[in-house]
């Protein structure tokens, strides 16, 4: 069996203990200076140490420690520079935000003072065809000194990676979430690019985040650590950033289709967007994107967009609200029970701008000049000359509590795709034009909206400014053992989730429940049930 040495003791224990049989590898997965940040993340993610230890170390056995390796290194400049360069001289580690939608040009101008210094750089991205963009554009400045880390690369490759952060050795490791306990000595800065993304979250225990790990990482270890992304999280802005900007508008102006007033039946496709569409002549590109959620429902009678009368989140087609668990089945304006959707998916996006550019427009993937996707095609996107959206309002009145914050990121995002030149803007299609989010997309500056954002948390009690803790289970008496492990906290549940079961725990501080809740969860595995705990949940 593998294990991990954690401490050492010469008291003589009541039974005496197996003999280690061996030693694996030249030198250890961690270091005591680790150790702090290891358990941390055990506790608040409700795992075991071992599980986490294990996140520590390489896929082969660690040899012996490289040496530094001098190349020459590419120029740096600016604020980020300076700022970059007070990590190593003054000892600041400090967080930093950098607010841009092309991060990296920028956040080199950090990396270089680190490097230079003869410390080690993490960046990570959040998906692997993205890590291995950055991970070119980087080799290109940086070269021998860069290594990939992904989920794609061999075993040898993830092992040398993982042992050039084992030393001083000026290197740049390139990765997705796997690294995020990796870094053993001479750690100086870890860059996260696109911090808000969703797949920064494991869905495996333990359900860590990477932006969570690398900053406590960052305050216990004491490296810098650089955020960057075009929309913070709330978490990010409620723990306190020094937030880097060169430009008020982060994204290039954005047209708003207001599709309110439209007629009934009149189709999926406005015509302000065919006309943008026509104008880009036989060569120009476009990306259309389709939100996955579910669409949004309007009355024939009045026009109205059909939301709960109780909370404001969308409602289906038979008026059911999946927040208050509540069905409104007429309109609560003018009372008429005929409803008209406002979405639709890819192919039907697909077919409708056929009648008009045959030829011209398929599914993203397949390299059509007018491509139609959802948020997954923005991932390795080219640049295209118009970025449209239809119908966003499902993502943005959905009933959860971070969907607004979520629908500004995904349509950022692909607003971003379209950049910045001449000729290039654009198009959003929404019955929602006076709505904050679509008020931001305008200003091209999140910030206002996410300070709001976080004053509705404070109210509500929501993270970042209270915590929330799930469980799954397919036990569905489990509630009193998890209602003893919540103690203060507030215990909702359990709700019916496919053959499984979910519990909410909710409290401003559950520091205390997380240790409590390992004990109940394993009576519950004792006892024959199955349980999963997401700590920090995103979807609830």
């Amino acid at each position: 069996m593998r294990g991990y040495v954690i401490a050492v003791d010469d008291t003589q224990p009541e039974r005496p203990l197996r003999e280690i049989a061996a030693r694996s590898g030249r030198q250890g997965a961690f270091t005591s200076a680790m150790l702090p940040s290891l358990r941390w993340a055990a506790t608040h993610y409700i795992a075991p140490l071992s599980t986490v230890l294990g996140r520590s170390a390489p896929p082969n056995l660690p040899k012996g420690a490289p040496g530094p390796r001098t190349t020459r290194l590419p120029g740096a400049g600016g604020v980020l520079a300076e700022w970059g360069t007070r990590q190593i001289e003054q000892g600041r580690r400090r967080t930093g935000y950098l607010l841009t939608g092309d991060p990296l040009e920028a956040a080199m101008s950090a990396i270089t003072p680190i490097v230079a210094a003869g410390s080690n750089v993490i960046v990570t991205a959040p998906t692997v065809v993205e890590a291995r963009e950055t991970g070119a554009a980087l080799q290109a400045a940086y070269g021998a000194r860069v290594h990939m880390a992904t989920s794609d690369e061999s075993a040898a490759v993830r092992t040398t990676a993982w042992g050039r952060l084992s030393a001083p050795t000026g290197a740049i490791v390139v990765g997705t979430r796997e690294v995020a306990f990796w870094g053993k000595e001479g750690l100086g800065l870890v860059v996260v690019l696109d911090e808000g993304r969703r797949a920064y979250k494991s869905p495996r225990t333990p359900t860590l985040h990477v932006r969570d790990v690398f900053r406590r990482r960052a305050l216990i270890e004491r490296f810098g650590l650089l955020l960057t992304g075009s929309v913070p999280t709330t978490e990010a802005m409620a723990g306190g950033v020094e937030i880097f900007r060169f430009a008020h508008r982060i994204w290039s102006h954005v047209d708003i289709d207001d599709r309110s007033g439209r007629d009934f039946g009149s189709g999926m496709i406005g015509d302000r967007t065919l006309q943008a569409l026509t104008a880009l002549g036989p060569t120009g590109t476009a990306f259309v994107l389709v939100p996955r959620r579910g669409g949004t429902f309007r009355c024939a009678r009045c026009r109205e967009l059909r939301k709960c009368p109780g909370c404001g989140a969308m409602l289906d087609r038979a008026g059911y609200c999946a927040r208050c668990d509540q069905t409104t089945p007429a309109c609560t304006a003018c009372g008429g029970r005929r409803f008209e959707g406002l979405g639709g998916g890819v192919t039907r996006i697909v077919d409708d701008l056929s009648r008009v550019f045959r030829g011209s427009v398929g599914p993203a993937a397949d390299g059509y000049r007018i491509g139609v996707g959802t948020e997954r095609d923005l991932v390795g996107l080219d640049p295209v000359d118009l970025a449209v959206v239809v119908d966003p309002d499902g993502g943005i009145l959905a009933p959860n509590y971070r969907a607004g914050e979520d629908a500004l990121r995904l349509l950022a995002r692909t607003v971003l795709a379209a950049k910045p030149g001449r000729g290039r803007r654009a198009l959003v299609q929404t019955s929602l034009p006076d709505h904050p989010v679509m008020s931001t997309l305008r200003t091209g500056d999140p910030i206002p909206f996410l300070q709001d954002v976080l004053r509705e948390r404070a109210a509500t009690g929501f993270p970042p400014v209270g915590e929330l803790i799930a469980v799954e289970s397919d036990d569905p008496d489990a509630t009193p053992v998890l209602a003893e492990a919540a103690g203060d906290g507030v215990l909702l549940g359990p709700a019916p989730e496919g053959d499984r079961y979910r519990w909410l725990i909710q409290g401003p501080d559950l520091s205390r429940v997380r240790i409590r809740l390992r004990s109940a969860v394993q009576r519950l595995r004792d006892g024959g049930s199955s349980v999963r705990v997401d700590a920090d949940p995103v979807d609830l």
